[in-house]
């Protein structure tokens, strides 16, 4: 661990023990422009020009991906990169296409929610087998774009809102979903026809239920066969789940939206699968077995169409099967049945290969760690990674070598790579070498690969590179030189420092990452700001490039720091599942004890050290400030939980079981449970329209505040949802946070 992070010392990456005090950081350069907030959120974008949804073509002679138009980072175009000659050039332009956006509709807008889309223009899009076309949905309709010519086909042009659209692996068809029913699209004969009709109400065929999109990272409904014969569909009955009322409230008025939110221990959506011939329209149920209170999670077919493999969790999501199906049956192969169980809970990935002759490759956490685990065609298995390490993904394969690529932390928590390994296992071989953050996507055969980097000190590019990690050609350089975007305000950049401290366990170790700006000292003490997520599946830590908002609150004068608690995300099951069943505790002992370091640096005033954190965060700023009366100065809590009944099932009963069966859990958890040590100054802010962490958490908040008697702030933004989204509105969040601070924590 020390060996990993003496490597990252060029970037100023230091390993404190012992609670030692860091050196003087030096990583202040001499002054320069000072970033503004609305320059933060102005165009250019700062960040620079950066490749998002990058991928290649199917047959390989391009490379796609989504870039922000210069003038406004909101609106997205779909680029390429001819691979032979390293052109680039605009693809699909958004406004060409679509000069005027119509107005989105509830289901699209939740998508996005879900997905966390945050811009507007090409937001997604697919190849067609042979690369010859990208079909791209925008303005609610389906343009099928000739790659050579440019020439654009609107295929939809109806009032209707068509979503989730896909080219039959193929080519022959076009899918798409259309008022909750799936339709497909000949592209020889320009026919459509709608393949289930049922749709409509609390009824769905081939869309993916709410938890299924927020919290299993599954945004689709169906799925095509390889030879374009048939689709397996998901249909969802959503009758059972309970009706939410969400106010929508906005600067034009108040619409009332009855949304279907499973809360903690009620029913779930009933989900079930069948296969459509597409010749015949004849449906074929699925067996997933008698037990319907269950999660689909993923579906893949086999490479010859001869099995459906699925993935399926009970519903406290301590066992996970993967299911082969015959879908000319529905029937279940139960001698190839995988099951993998927890005391806990399982994960889930994205990771399932189904390799030629009936093997998988699929990432597992039996071992504590996540590793890629290797499955015979005979049922035989092993993994062929291991450690105290996580693989992060699987990102390409090639049998014919005997070789597989995949992401990981191997070497440091802070520092995602590039590896191979051989599919009979061994040592992994890292090929990215440039410290950081990398994702890849290797290329069909394993010939290259497309890499994005980032670091402390630089911000993401994209390349294309031979296997052996040689850059080959820039997607996106986004080379940190003078005519770059943020070039004016480096002078002014501070970048952050890294080490270790010990938990309130007093074993394990946690990293931390902070600010200091140049002038504080020993002599002159600054206030700090503690930033704070600390829930599961993320890491808010590492060494990658930093989002720039932190250097409003550095430029300002504030230590940043920032500290992994027990339960974050990529140290391996057992210290994530430390908080199982007792959300709120553990988080809150492991910051108080980051806290403690913090406090003990002498360039640290410890009586002005604030707390922040949005939706897991907010929470960990409410649960922390009620149960440690006193040692923050203030705290922000943005889109809080503040009670874990009020949160979704998939979520929530994955940590904490249900209500009925963890109620002393969920009375620990909750925020209500700890307002007799209601004291430090508090603002609460939340989107009104909020579909996610709904508004009632913090209205319920706010009404038992008062009835106390407490004094508190609040900001609320009409009609936002979760993120606070349009650029004007998230300049007036961060100003609004920057006064709450100044106000209390400067002297």
């Amino acid at each position: 661990m020390r060996a990993a992070l003496a490597a990252l010392l060029p970037l100023a990456l230091i390993a404190c023990e012992n609670g030692e005090a860091p050196p003087a950081a030096g990583t202040q350069h001499a002054a320069g422009e000072r970033l503004t907030i609305e320059r933060l959120y102005g165009s250019p974008d700062l960040t620079g020009p950066t490749a998002r949804s990058v991928r290649f073509s199917p047959d390989g002679s391009r490379i796609s991906f989504l870039r922000a138009k210069e003038d406004d980072r909101t609106v997205q175009d779909l680029w390429a990169m001819d691979v032979e000659t390293g052109r680039t050039y605009v693809l699909v332009d958004a406004h060409q296409l679509a000069p005027e956006e119509r107005e989105l509709t509830e289901a699209e807008i939740q998508y996005r929610e879900r997905a966390r889309i945050t811009a507007t223009g090409v937001v997604s899009y697919d190849w067609d087998q042979a690369g010859e076309a990208v079909l791209v949905p925008l303005d609610g309709d389906v343009f099928y774009v000739n790659v050579e010519t440019g020439e654009a086909r609107r295929l939809t042009e109806t009032e209707e809102f068509e979503t989730d659209a896909k080219v039959s692996p193929r080519g022959g068809y076009v899918s798409f979903i259309r008022e909750q029913n799936l339709w497909v699209h000949d592209l020889a004969t320009g026919e459509e026809r709608a393949l289930t009709t049922e749709g409509g109400g609390a009824i769905s065929w081939g869309m993916a239920e709410f938890v299924a999109q927020e919290e299993m990272s599954r945004y689709t409904g169906y799925w095509w066969s390889p030879d374009d014969s048939r689709i397996a569909v998901a249909r969802v009955d959503e009758n059972p789940v309970m009706v939410v009322e969400r106010f929508g409230i906005s600067a034009e008025g108040v619409s009332v939206s009855d949304q279907r939110y499973p809360r903690a221990g009620t029913p779930n959506a009933i989900v079930t699968l069948h296969v459509i011939d597409l010749a015949s329209g004849e449906v074929t149920d699925m067996d997933m077995g008698r037990e319907t209170d269950i999660y689909l999670n993923r579906v893949d077919w086999s490479q010859s169409g001869g099995t459906l493999w699925v993935q399926r969790q009970n519903r406290a999501q301590t066992q996970w099967d993967l299911l082969a199906l015959n879908p000319t049956t529905g029937a279940e192969d139960a001698t190839r049945r995988i099951t993998e169980t927890a005391d806990t809970w399982i994960n889930l990935t994205h990771d399932l290969r189904v390799t030629s002759g009936g093997g998988l490759l699929y990432l597992s956490e039996q071992s504590g760690f996540r590793h890629i685990r290797r499955v015979h065609a005979d049922g035989t298995a092993e993994n062929i990674t291991s450690g105290e390490w996580v693989v992060d993904d699987i990102a390409g394969v090639n049998e014919d070598t005997g070789t597989v690529w995949f992401t990981g932390w191997m070497e440091s928590p802070l520092e995602r790579h590039l590896y191979a390994v051989s599919l009979e296992g061994g040592e992994p071989v890292r090929i990215t070498q440039a410290d950081g953050r990398w994702v890849a996507a290797v290329g069909t055969g394993g010939s290259g690969f497309i890499g994005t980097h980032s670091g402390v000190g630089t911000p993401p590019n994209t390349a294309l590179y031979a296997i052996d990690g040689t850059r080959i050609a820039w997607v996106e350089e986004n080379r940190l030189d003078d005519a770059h975007p943020y070039a004016p305000f480096l002078p002014s950049h501070v970048t952050p420092e890294y080490g270790t401290l010990t938990a309130a366990n007093g074993e394990t170790e946690l990293y931390w990452q902070m600010y200091r700006p140049d002038h504080c000292t020993a002599a002159h003490p600054c206030p700090a700001i503690v930033q704070v997520y600390g829930g599961p599946l993320v890491q808010t830590v590492h060494a990658g490039w930093q989002p720039l908002r932190d250097q409003i609150l550095v430029q300002s004068g504030y230590v940043l720091f920032k500290v992994d608690n027990r339960g974050t995300w990529n140290r391996g099951h057992a210290f994530e599942a430390e908080l199982h069943l007792r959300m709120g505790v553990l988080e809150v002992e492991d910051q108080l004890a980051g806290l403690d370091w913090l406090q003990a640096r002498d360039f640290v005033d410890g009586n002005r050290v604030g707390l922040w954190g949005w939706s897991y965060g907010g929470y960990m700023t409410l649960m922390t400030t009620l149960q440690a009366p006193g040692r923050f100065a203030a705290g922000i809590a943005g889109a809080p939980v503040t009670d874990w009944a009020l949160y979704d099932t998939h979520y929530t009963e994955r940590y904490m079981s249900t209500p009925q069966d963890n109620a002393d859990g969920y009375e620990a958890g909750s925020a209500f449970a700890h307002l007799d040590g209601y004291e430090t100054p508090l603002l609460i802010i939340h989107g009104m329209a909020d579909d996610n962490v709904t508004f009632d958490h913090s209205t319920r908040l706010f009404a038992e505040l008062q009835e106390r008697g407490e004094l508190f702030e609040i900001m609320t933004y009409p009609g936002e949802r979760h993120g606070i989204r349009p650029p004007p509105l998230q300049i007036h969040l961060l100003r609004t946070q920057m006064s709450f601070f100044d106000r209390h924590l400067r002297e």
